[in-house]
């Protein structure tokens, strides 16, 4: 992977609130109307709970995937960590995967092979896509080759008031 620039695309919670508010209405203005949103751990919580609230979508589901172990560094492929969402529970729906940004692609790609066949049809939508993911989602935000830094994972992760804190590879 190439070096990573200094450059950085920084947002902040309350351009968050816009991006999933202007998202949503893009997704609402094509007709989507998903069954199922598929929130793609850890970023994509923060981004599924938007669109599900702002699209009136009760229907969260949440997949744990590894890819992404520094700034920069990668695993090899992502892999999806247990519990692995049921496929049965996707049969026949219109699903939504949501994540914060579209680096790779490959996390995306993972997640959507996984729902195609047994989906009547699967989407995806991003804060983020960048210009060499390998997937062109069809509901994107804003287009960046930049770093990101997103407000929940910019700052360390708390600790008991003594102790040392624990380092953020993701902060770095």
């Amino acid at each position: 992977m190439s070096s990573v620039s200094d450059v950085r695309e920084n947002l902040t919670y309350e351009r968050f609130g816009t991006a999933i508010r202007e998202l949503a209405q893009t997704i609402a203005d094509d007709g989507y109307e998903p069954d199922i949103v598929l929130s793609i751990a850890r970023g994509g919580v923060f981004v599924a709970g938007g669109l599900a609230y702002a699209l009136d979508c009760k229907n969260l589901h949440l997949v744990n995937v590894e890819f992404y172990t520094g700034v920069g560094t990668t695993l090899e492929m992502p892999v999806m960590l247990a519990p692995v969402p049921n496929a049965i529970d996707f049969t026949d729906k219109k699903v939504l995967i949501a994540d914060d940004v579209a680096d790779t692609g490959k996390t995306l790609k993972l997640v959507h092979d996984f729902c195609l066949e047994h989906v009547a049809e699967v989407r995806s939508a991003v804060i983020y896509e960048k210009s060499h993911s390998l997937v062109k989602c069809e509901y994107v935000w804003k287009r960046t080759d930049e770093w990101i830094n997103f407000p929940w994972s910019v700052l360390p992760p708390v600790h008991k008031s003594g102790e040392a804190p624990k380092e953020n590879k993701e902060a770095l």
